[in-house]
């Protein structure tokens, strides 16, 4: 991809060479300086509508994305933590010799612990009133 902020330099030397008028060639250097990061913005704009898009859609499959992780992560928590070891408990009360295995949630919890973290930060940011409104 191409840094525009990298052709400010060797734009604002031709300016000095071409361009006498010091208040046009101040403007038209700033225009060249900031032009990188108006890009910047109308792609965050961009990012930003085509999320708004997909939150509003109908179907879960594209607007339930995020929270069909958040649930998935929680059904896995509550199976180990709350469900297998009272099916367990039930086997063994039972004289069962059935144990159900706990699952493997070694990839989950980083997924899960980040999700958590991202929703702690927001608090705080809005504890210290810091937080961008929009």
């Amino acid at each position: 991809m191409l840094n525009l902020g990298s052709l400010v330099g060797p734009v604002t030397g031709l300016l000095d060479k071409f361009i006498e008028d010091k208040d046009v060639k101040n403007k038209l250097a700033h225009e060249v300086a900031t032009m990188s990061e108006r890009h910047a913005q109308e792609l965050a704009k961009g990012q930003m509508e085509i999320n708004k898009t997909e939150a509003a859609h109908k179907s879960l499959f594209v607007a339930g994305w995020r929270p069909a992780v958040g649930w998935t992560c929680c059904l896995g928590m509550a199976s180990n933590f709350l469900l297998i070891p009272m099916a367990n408990f039930a086997l063994a009360l039972a004289e069962s010799e059935v144990v159900v295995p706990l699952l493997n949630t070694g990839e989950m919890m980083p997924v899960l612990m980040g999700m958590l973290g991202l929703g702690a930060m927001r608090t705080y940011e809005k504890k210290q009133g810091v937080q961008r409104d929009k």
